[in-house]
């Protein structure tokens, strides 16, 4: 029976990691997260660490605002190339990455509610640690979290619960 379970909690650990992996690939770009876009021999063309406003852009030498909010890295490459194409570049070369991800929330019984930076491999265990762990009063199995751009609410998530980037937890108060 052990032997089982032990099967059996290896397939939902990489059943977790594998779904926040494919989240990554199609990852969307949205409002406080940071990008240096990188344009190839051309370094007064290239933005380094700049974070999308909160009207989901940033702002680009020659080209202005370019509005990147709920884009793919390799949408945003796309779209610098071909603006960039218009006018200003023969074979412009554009690589766009992520260099800081938008922060995650969690409030309720924790030590210090509050925003704190996203890492990758990110768990909701690992979050309430980085809030300075359950107040006494926590429930540890009535916990909360709302996914940034979902209007529903998955309740009861466990602590192996894989955390992204603008998620909100809340951790709830214990009747005993």
């Amino acid at each position: 029976m052990k032997a089982v379970y032990l099967i059996l909690l290896q397939i939902s650990v990489m059943l977790i990691s594998s779904a926040s992996a494919d989240e990554f690939d199609n990852y969307r770009l949205s409002v406080d997260d940071e990008i240096s876009i990188t344009v190839f021999q051309e370094p007064d063309m290239s933005v380094q660490k700049t974070r999308i406003s909160t009207t989901g852009a940033i702002s680009m030498p020659l080209i202005g605002q370019v509005s990147v909010e709920g884009l793919t890295v390799e949408e945003v490459e796309a779209k610098v190339t071909e603006l960039l194409l218009d006018g200003y570049l023969k074979k412009p070369n554009v690589t766009v990455s992520i260099t800081e991800y938008r922060p995650f929330y969690i409030n309720g019984e924790v030590d210090e509610p509050g925003s704190y930076p996203f890492r990758k491999g990110l768990t909701v265990e690992k979050a309430v640690a980085l809030a300075g762990g359950f107040t006494e009063r926590a429930s540890k199995t009535t916990i909360k979290l709302v996914r940034q751009g979902q209007s529903t609410t998955v309740e009861g998530v466990a602590l192996s619960y894989a955390v992204l980037p603008g998620d909100v937890i809340t951790v709830s108060e214990s009747f005993f």
